[in-house]
């Protein structure tokens, strides 16, 4: 019997931890961060996200942000850094994701931030000014239009959804949907096969 790999969108108490820092400069502020087995991207910042990271709008300062599939917690914790008047929310459902997340905001010296574990946004109780995602590919395109489409009943009015996503991995079949919700949806960058795609809520 073959046994099960695990995924970093899953839970697996079982999973060996093997923990290793890299280190990460956004914007000029230079990040400590804490990965481990089992959750995305553990080795390196991977391309989608610094190119996710470094396409959003620079205007984040005293917004408010949710990060949807935090992991680790690169993608919030770089904006709580770089933007200390910003109100930052990191959400996942791999616990051992959140508990690095939760280090790695202690590791920083972070203060405007709220982690917590959810499925998606079953926890959220708020809306944001802006949500960003480098959504789990491998989960499934129901669950990555979940994360997305899903975005906008978390989005305060003028809001926006930053995602990453590949073209051979459902970028166009996603920004069609994105267009039949969003008030506008711009494609801000496209570099290697990767998108950054922003939608406005109106």
């Amino acid at each position: 019997m073959v046994k099960e790999m695990s995924h970093y969108y899953q839970n697996d108490p079982n999973l060996k931890s093997k923990i290793k820092e890299i280190n990460y400069d956004y914007r000029g502020e230079k990040l400590k961060l804490l990965t481990d087995s089992g959750v995305f991207s553990k080795e390196r910042i991977d391309f989608g996200t610094n190119l996710l990271l470094n396409n959003i709008k620079p205007e984040l300062d005293s917004l408010s942000v949710l990060d949807v599939g935090c992991g680790y917690g690169i993608i919030g914790l770089a904006i709580a850094k770089k933007y200390k008047n910003s109100k930052v929310h990191l959400v996942d459902v791999n616990l051992r994701a959140i508990e690095l997340a939760e280090e790695n905001g202690k590791l920083n010296n972070l203060s405007n931030i709220n982690i917590y574990e959810s499925n998606i946004y079953e926890n959220v109780k708020e809306k944001f000014d802006v949500i960003i995602t480098n959504p789990p590919i491998r989960a499934g395109k129901k669950i990555v239009h979940e994360i997305v489409l899903g975005s906008y009943d978390y989005l305060n009015d003028g809001g926006e959804i930053y995602v990453v996503i590949k073209k051979t991995q459902g970028a166009p079949s996603l920004i069609k949907e994105m267009a039949k919700l969003f008030f506008s949806v711009v494609i801000v960058e496209k570099r290697s096969g990767y998108y950054i795609v922003k939608g406005i809520k109106k």
